[in-house]
């Protein structure tokens, strides 16, 4: 809608106006930050010239889907509202680039690490809790496995491979895990190791979502402690795609990552 927009060569406020709201409005509708409403469309469809009915039908469909509660609405009592964005994200993507410093990420895990991080990150939750949010990542993972899969291109930091997360023995199958998941066409898997400079360009968790419409921007995905930030401007996306070109270009090969993999499964855990 932002570029239908930029094209026909109007502004926020004045297609605000147009369906009797507010540029900011417009704004979220552009971000997904809000549901929009079909006649809401339909009308600034119209307002920026569009009339190409395979055009105005794909975006009624769009919307259609988009008013359709999402499956991860059932876990809302362990799920951020922040967080919630970024599964939709990923099964729409076609591209997934992540850059993570500490952990394994979600969609690559296994129920036993998942279940360590959860009790580490929770301490006091109950069993159910646990359970339900280990079954939430294990249900996101489904995307991968899907008929028409998205590229997930994930660079980790050795010291993924190096944190014990559950013990010894839910480290190890952890490590095989990614192993198995990289030999997928459609998986890279790349670590930066400690002994290259290039490696640490930067020094927190990095997701970058890539869509097959062109029309629709890059998303760049920052996780914090209890927030996170969804970023669209293309100056903003353009940047940390080219961070994460840098860590991979820095980064092992992926055959060489998977042979670093295997030394670190033979490595003495505590």
């Amino acid at each position: 809608m932002r570029s239908l927009r930029k094209e026909a060569a109007i502004e926020a406020e004045t297609a605000g106006k147009y369906i009797r709201a507010s540029g900011a409005k417009i704004s979220r509708m552009e971000r997904a930050l809000v549901t929009c409403k079909h006649d809401d469309v339909v009308d600034l469809l119209g307002f920026y010239g569009v009339t190409d009915p395979e055009v105005l039908g794909h975006f009624a469909e769009m919307v259609r889907i988009s008013r359709q509660p999402g499956w991860w609405q059932r876990f809302d009592g362990v799920l951020p509202d922040w967080a919630g964005k970024l599964i939709g994200l990923q099964e729409a993507a076609a591209m997934i680039r992540t850059y993570e410093v500490q952990l394994v990420p979600g969609l690559l895990q296994t129920p036993a690490y998942t279940r360590a991080l959860v009790r580490q990150a929770y301490p006091l939750a109950s069993q159910e809790e646990v359970k339900a949010r280990v079954e939430l990542r294990r249900i996101r993972q489904d995307v991968l496995v899907r008929e028409e899969p998205p590229h997930l291109w994930a660079v980790l930091d050795e010291a993924v491979l190096r944190r014990p997360m559950g013990g010894a023995q839910v480290m190890r199958e952890q490590l095989e895990h990614l192993i198995k998941m990289s030999q997928h066409g459609h998986i890279t898997v790349q670590i930066a190791p400690f002994d290259r400079p290039g490696c640490i360009a930067a020094g927190f968790p990095v997701t970058h979502l890539r869509f097959d419409l062109p029309a629709l921007p890059d998303i760049v995905y920052l996780e914090q402690l209890r927030d996170a930030e969804y970023l669209d401007k293309p100056e903003e996306t353009q940047h940390y795609r080219s961070v994460l070109d840098g860590l991979a270009n820095a980064a092992l090969s992926p055959k060489d990552s998977l042979d670093l993999i295997d030394v670190a499964i033979g490595y003495p855990l505590p």
